[in-house]
């Protein structure tokens, strides 16, 4: 809240559909899972069609009343897509092979670009950014929550 670290050991990142799809958020923990919610609806109406899902979600978020007030970001990702929606109505195809969003987010994603020559293991990749963001941002902690889709 602010400046102040409410709980640094909030659980940001959830499995969706079934286990398939890894979700991820920035911002206000109740409108993400909000979102989330709204997402998984989505996802069961376009079954293994996560791009689809996403634009329904995103064309709701941006033209609904209740949820225009949410304020988050999320990342969304299965085994051949990676997508980041906004409130603005935006679905964000990456141009490069790693996202991120929030307080520390450019700091992990440029670390996460820098070293994605260098370390081919997504988890590593993963970690070695995040530990760069948090020793950068002081909005971002080293209490990091990994989960890996299996390929």
């Amino acid at each position: 809240m602010g400046q102040t670290v409410m709980k640094g050991n909030a659980r940001k990142v959830r499995r969706l559909g079934g286990g398939d799809i890894l979700a991820g958020f920035a911002g206000a923990t109740a409108d993400a899972f909000t979102l989330f919610e709204r997402l998984e609806q989505k996802l069961e109406r376009f079954p293994n069609q996560l791009q689809r899902a996403a634009v329904e979600l995103a064309k709701e978020w941006r033209t609904e009343r209740q949820l225009q007030k949410l304020e988050a970001m999320l990342i969304v990702a299965d085994k051949e897509t990676t997508l980041v929606i906004t409130g603005a109505g935006d679905v964000l195809e990456p141009e490069y092979p790693v996202v991120a969003v929030g307080s520390g987010g450019n700091y992990a994603l440029s670390a996460a670009r820098a070293l994605i020559d260098y370390e081919k293991d997504a988890e590593t990749l993963g970690r070695k950014a995040m530990e760069i963001a948090a020793d950068i941002c002081v909005y971002t902690n080293s209490h990091f929550t990994v989960e890996v889709l299996d390929v």
